[in-house]
């Protein structure tokens, strides 16, 4: 399978130059090879998947702790009042 790198350079909206189009060219056309070879395999019993391993969420149970307090919250603030951190003001 061919295709033509001109093409895809321009709907990536790349300027390639000869020798990047030549080289590209090559890489293209051996993924898609491979890909035509995969296309082979008879997969008709195989179900499909969105991952190849069964994916389950570790999560840690939510249990109440103790807080920092604060002036340990604000000790390394670069910027701060008595209670407060100082940011840089965004809202006129």
């Amino acid at each position: 399978m061919n295709i033509s790198i001109d093409h895809l350079a321009r709907l990536a909206r790349l300027s390639l130059s000869d020798d990047e189009k030549k080289l590209f060219e090559n890489q293209i056309n051996s993924i898609l090879s491979y890909v035509d070879k995969l296309n082979e395999l008879d997969t008709s019993n195989v179900e499909p998947t969105s991952h190849v391993i069964s994916l389950s969420n570790v999560v840690r149970d939510d249990l109440p702790g103790t807080s920092l307090g604060r002036e340990e919250a604000l000790m390394n603030a670069p910027d701060r009042t008595d209670k407060f951190y100082r940011v840089p003001k965004i809202i006129e």
